[in-house]
């Protein structure tokens, strides 16, 4: 089976106007998607709609590495858009446009099973800073106490985290979940201030605007 995910992301969040996200929507599922996969290293691609947080449109790529945003590949790409680009990009019609590439922190690796998954029906995610005095203790209780307790709720795939490499904040969490009510059920909320450290750390976090939100998947493709 094909590898689809890898150990970075380029997420590029976006609002754009009303009377242009049909052909906004079109654009990208018709050409932008392709275009992005055609470069080596680019392993699926998909597009969500926020139902919580924002802003409201995700297009979410997994790639093999970080390195991939910088090859001659993903560069001439880039530097040669197409006319349809060039009307309809999010970073030239949009209100509102945040392109941020991250690198995995937890786990360590992915196994096959996951390295050759496809992209979650929802994602819940957060985006975040915390002290500087924090960031080591922080780190140890999100990858050996919080993500392991939220996977064990009914309808989450699993959890990741990553470290920006371009753009800001510091942090992103990514909860793939099987639908968008999730981290609205019991189990989730039991789940939000169980521990000492979770009690003292959590609310140290601090979050960029519509964050965590919830997306839900409206478009996939994948090479």
């Amino acid at each position: 089976m094909a590898t689809t995910k890898g150990t970075a992301l380029l997420m590029v969040w976006s609002e754009v106007p009303a009377e242009h996200e049909a052909e906004f929507n079109r654009w990208y599922n018709e050409e932008h998607l392709a275009e992005r996969l055609s470069v080596p290293g680019f392993l699926s691609a998909a597009r969500y709609e926020a139902v919580k947080g924002g802003p409201k449109h995700l297009a979410y790529y997994e790639l093999d590495n970080a390195a991939v945003m910088q090859s001659e590949a993903y560069q001439d790409v880039s530097a040669h858009p197409t006319a349809w680009t060039q009307r309809c990009s999010p970073s030239v019609i949009g209100t509102t446009f945040m392109r941020n590439v991250y690198t995995m922190i937890h786990p360590a690796t992915l196994p096959p099973s996951v390295a050759q998954s496809g992209m979650a029906p929802a994602v819940q995610i957060g985006r975040m800073d915390v002290p500087p005095e924090l960031d080591a203790e922080f780190n140890t209780w999100y990858n050996t106490v919080y993500i392991p307790s939220y996977e064990r709720v009914p309808g989450v795939i699993r959890g990741r985290r990553y470290r920006a490499v371009e753009g800001a904040p510091t942090y992103l969490t990514l909860y793939e979940f099987e639908h968008t009510g999730v981290s609205d059920s019991p189990q989730w909320e039991a789940l939000r201030d169980t521990s000492p450290a979770t009690q003292r750390i959590r609310p140290q976090m601090q979050h960029a605007t519509g964050s965590p939100g919830v997306w839900v998947k409206t478009f996939e493709l994948a090479k």
